[in-house]
């Protein structure tokens, strides 16, 4: 069972390689899926508190993908002190293309284990 989900991540990385998309790191792959998937407002110090790490690693993240037009900070019109994380279209395009990538070697690891 860990095999073909192994092998099923390892197709994806590689058709996500393949691609010529920008390489992601882990990190940076992580915090992109956190605000588009689950419900914001995000900020620096929520996100560094969801996945374990410092504001200064979610930061530089930030900056690359901001750099890339996957997210970009948003200050906050209540109190701007506040700067949130929000999603851009070309960081819902990116992910759609790799949830895209997911569904297809996803397929195609299927039709091999019936064949």
């Amino acid at each position: 069972m860990a095999d073909a989900a192994l092998n099923g991540w390892m197709n994806t990385l590689t058709a996500y390689v393949r691609s010529g998309n920008p390489d992601l790191t882990n990190r940076q792959m992580a915090l992109l899926l956190l605000v588009y998937l689950l419900p914001g407002p995000h900020t620096v110090r929520g996100i560094a508190q969801s996945l374990n790490v410092s504001k200064p690693v979610v930061t530089r993240a930030l900056n690359k993908l901001g750099a890339l037009g996957y997210l970009r900070r948003q200050r906050d019109d209540a109190d701007r002190r506040n700067i949130f994380v929000a999603k851009t279209r070309e960081g819902a395009e990116f992910l759609e293309g790799f949830g895209e990538l997911i569904g297809k070697t996803g397929e195609t690891a299927r039709e091999h284990e019936h064949a």
